[in-house]
């Protein structure tokens, strides 16, 4: 571990879920560039997403420099699916991804002919950490009457071995079609996701007890007390986050539902309870309004993650330059994973039209 990384603990169930330890895993602190090498850089990228005919896309979590970057030449700022349907869809032959590696992996899975590329390759999700491919599929052998189910955060592999991939948006109508049918659900990785689902549901689930470290750190009392000081502002809670916080919450949903909450014409104040990445683009569609950043400080907490993942933090403009400029970072998923994977993908968007779901938006983290 280099001094500019940070330790990070996470949740890492055993195959048979009869253990969840903490296991440890490293994050880089990001660099920040000087205001005048700053607008160096963007120039810089520019010039090369035109010369590699290239596309950026980037997370609702990442730095606001490079959502607007993106934007700025483009293309995107959206969740995982919509970034990885949208670089499908593009003309361009490479992909630059800024996220984490598992939103890597969906691009390459629905764009396995391009060339897709990632500032930095060490920017992992607890999630995706918290379910390694051989583990899970021990446990869905050892559970073959149930329908495997897993949401986005996951790898290719794991992605793989399910029947479904849902997003956060789009699990309950999912989850309620496979009750209906008589179901079983085997779910992965998120428990807190997992147990909203089951609850909204009425679902037979088997959960994975996987957790976000940004979304696990909300604080239930913490976000009473400054309710009760900003009693206007509407509660916007992601559902990987605690059940005694979900409760709270007046919207619960996916980064895109939480982003159309806001722009509600009466509603002008706000608690948001998801990665603070997610502000830069609230504030800028409504910058006349208050957000405030949901509490993870008060009794018992740490503060691994302080509101934002400290992989998402990786992405820097320096990484975007040098892939482009190098072509390192190269996401790479092999053909028979990728093929299988992308069975469990278009399952739910065959799904999402059949109930006339528009696909654009079935957002996750």
């Amino acid at each position: 571990m280099s001094e500019k990384s940070i330790s990070i603990a996470y949740d890492h169930p055993d195959s048979e879920q009869s253990i969840c330890s903490t296991a440890q895993a490293w994050a880089k602190q990001p660099r920040e560039p000087k205001p005048e090498e700053k607008i160096a850089l963007i120039a810089r990228i520019k010039q090369l997403l035109k010369e590699q005919d290239a596309v950026f896309v980037a997370h609702y979590y990442v730095h606001p420099d490079l959502q607007d970057l993106a934007e700025a030449t483009g293309g995107m700022v959206s969740d995982s699916l919509d970034m990885a349907n949208f670089g499908y869809q593009h003309p361009a032959k490479t992909i630059v991804v800024a996220g984490v590696r598992f939103m890597g992996e969906t691009a390459k899975i629905l764009s396995p002919e391009k060339r897709v590329l990632m500032p930095d390759l060490e920017a992992e999700c607890s999630l995706d950490l918290g379910c390694p491919a051989d583990e899970f599929t021990k446990f869905c052998d050892a559970h073959r009457d149930r329908t495997v189910v897993v949401y986005a955060n996951t790898s290719a592999a794991v992605k793989a071995r399910a029947d479904w991939m849902v997003t956060s948006s789009i699990a309950l109508p999912i989850i309620q079609y496979l009750k209906e049918r008589g179901e079983k659900i085997l779910w992965a990785p998120d428990r807190h996701l997992g147990t909203y689902v089951q609850e909204q549901t009425g679902a037979d689930m088997l959960l994975w007890q996987g957790s976000c470290v940004v979304h696990d750190e909300f604080k239930m009392q913490e976000l009473i007390e400054l309710k009760a000081q900003h009693p206007q502002a509407k509660v916007l809670v992601h559902p990987e986050s605690p059940r005694s916080v979900v409760k709270l919450a007046d919207v619960v949903g996916s980064t895109t539902q939480l982003i159309k909450a806001t722009q509600m014409p009466d509603e002008n104040e706000f608690i948001v309870a998801t990665d603070n990445g997610i502000l830069h683009k609230m504030r800028t569609l409504s910058p006349h309004k208050l957000f405030l950043e949901a509490p993870t400080a008060g009794n018992g907490a740490n503060c691994t993650s302080c509101n934002h993942c400290p992989w998402m933090a990786m992405n820097d403009l320096y990484g975007v330059a040098e892939v482009l400029e190098t072509g390192a970072n190269e996401i790479h998923v092999d053909p028979a994973v990728g093929q299988q994977a992308k069975v469990s993908i278009q399952r739910m968007l065959d799904f999402a039209k059949q109930i006339n779901l528009p696909t654009r938006g079935l957002g996750n983290a």
